[in-house]
């Protein structure tokens, strides 16, 4: 259960219409599931970033931050670029 307060939260899946956000709270990261129709229309994807206030134990509002969810996304393609690279083996020219 999310307390009441302003949260930054990513989608981390959209099943049967049920959205389910993956929230940043001073306890670690809690789960909370509502209906995808609450989301803003461009922000009905995994991995989309998301400002939400939380109301007397529900969603009052949803905001999409676009600029927040392109820097992580570019973030996590370096880390996977980094990671794809295969080390260097003896005899390769480095």
């Amino acid at each position: 259960m999310v307390s009441d307060g302003t949260y930054t939260a990513v989608i981390d899946r959209i099943e049967d219409g049920i959205a389910t956000l993956e929230v940043d709270t001073e306890d670690g990261v809690s789960a909370l599931d509502i209906e995808a129709a609450e989301l803003p229309a461009e922000a009905r994807t995994a991995d989309v970033v998301l400002e939400i206030t939380v109301v007397d134990s529900a969603l009052a509002d949803v905001t999409h931050d676009p600029e927040e969810t392109a820097d992580r996304a570019s973030e996590a393609q370096r880390r996977f670029d980094r990671l794809s690279k295969r080390p260097p083996q003896d005899g390769d020219d480095t």
